[in-house]
């Protein structure tokens, strides 16, 4: 019976870490994501303020 507990807390154990590497793993797309914008948007402010003069 004491196995049966394990195996099935261990089953759910797994679960909550495979939902919890998908939550990681989205989160670092989207801040690989932002960094990419945020160096675009300097880059096209540093050209559009060098342009100017």
């Amino acid at each position: 019976m004491l196995a049966l507990l394990f195996l099935v807390l261990l089953m759910f154990l797994l679960d909550g870490c495979e939902v919890i590497g998908g939550i990681f793993k989205a989160g670092v797309w989207v801040g690989v994501l932002l960094v990419l914008v945020v160096i675009g948007v300097i880059v096209w402010l540093v050209t559009r303020g060098a342009g100017k003069s």
